[in-house]
């Protein structure tokens, strides 16, 4: 099984966690007339199989009781179960989140939303692993949730920004608190009695995160936040473009949740985790270079930019400064 044995490495994966996290939605914005709702089961399998294909390869090296295959036998029944669960709350987080940006806007939801999650993830990661210096990690996640917040201000300043409604606000909160649980029970239960190894971790909790899409994706297709309800016909009939971007994403976060979880092991989850939220950043880039939401923008629009990729840096410096 492969773990980075330096910072250095785990570093490296952490901040191309947050470059696959922050760009995963690129696949959707390049689809046309394809509800997210449908989209997302692409993705789900994509998540799936990509977390599968690590554990049977990187995650498998040596053939040893740390292999995959070896570590699903071994490891408690109850890890596999919670690590499951962790990937039906953050498939719920996900999807509220999409909605909230669809009610809010991305000026609205991504801040609340990440900020929230990255607090409530970083300080439950710390407390069920006390890795690294304290007083650099909670300035580390000072400095990101400063840089969502200058994220959400450079959006907002745009023109065409619209008025958040006390229903997406709420859908913001609530998807920021569940969006900051699945990464500490994956911590948890993969430090707890017979662990899961960080490979076998993400392949239950994608596997979690695709089941509970026939409860939670169900559900919104037929109640649907935004929009009108839409149904399996619409998936069947989607062109094959729209299933590869959607399977694409799903890779790209995959990717993303592997190296953020194999680097947690190595150094500590919640330092790992504060990285990886640095995805908003990442979104902001792909925003100002490839979709071009920022030209023309306000003076002040720029100047925020500026601050939250300030913000960020030192962000990163911190955290990973805190592992000592």
């Amino acid at each position: 099984m492969f773990i980075p044995h330096s910072m250095s490495v785990a570093l490296l994966m952490m901040i191309a966690s947050a470059i696959c996290w922050g760009s995963w939605a690129n696949t959707y914005k390049g689809v046309r007339n394809y509800r997210f709702e449908l989209f997302y089961w692409d993705y789900a399998i994509g998540i799936f199989l990509t977390s599968l294909i690590f554990a049977l390869t990187m995650g498998s090296t040596g053939h040893d009781a740390l292999s995959f295959v070896n570590n699903v036998h071994s490891a408690d029944t109850s890890n596999i179960l919670w690590t499951m669960v962790g990937g039906a709350i953050f498939n719920l987080a996900n999807l509220l989140l999409v909605a909230a940006i669809d009610m809010a806007g991305l000026a609205v939801a991504l801040p609340v939303s990440i900020g929230i999650a990255l607090v409530v993830g970083t300080l439950l990661d710390y407390i069920l692993q006390p890795k690294g210096i304290p007083l650099f990690l909670a300035a580390g996640v000072a400095c990101a949730l400063a840089a969502v917040i200058f994220d959400g201000k450079a959006f907002g300043s745009l023109p065409g920004g619209r008025a958040a409604s006390s229903k997406s606000i709420v859908v913001c909160i609530v998807s920021g608190v569940l969006m900051g649980l699945w990464n500490p029970i994956v911590a948890y239960f993969a430090t707890r009695g017979n662990p899961l190894t960080p490979y076998s971790s993400c392949v239950f909790l994608t596997l979690g995160a695709l089941l509970s899409c026939f409860i939670w994706n169900i559900y919104f297709m037929k109640r649907p936040l935004v929009g009108a309800p839409v149904s399996f016909t619409g998936f069947l009939q989607a062109p094959a473009s729209g299933h590869a971007l959607g399977f694409l994403g799903g890779v790209a976060w995959g990717i993303g949740t592997v190296f953020n979880v194999v680097a947690g092991k190595a150094t500590a989850f919640a330092i790992s985790y504060a990285i990886g939220q640095s995805a908003p950043m990442v979104g902001a880039l792909w925003g100002v270079f490839a979709w071009k939401e920022f030209a023309g923008a306000s003076g002040k629009a720029k100047v925020y930019l500026v601050l939250m990729f300030v913000f960020y840096c030192l962000a990163i410096a911190l955290v990973a400064r805190a592992n000592g």
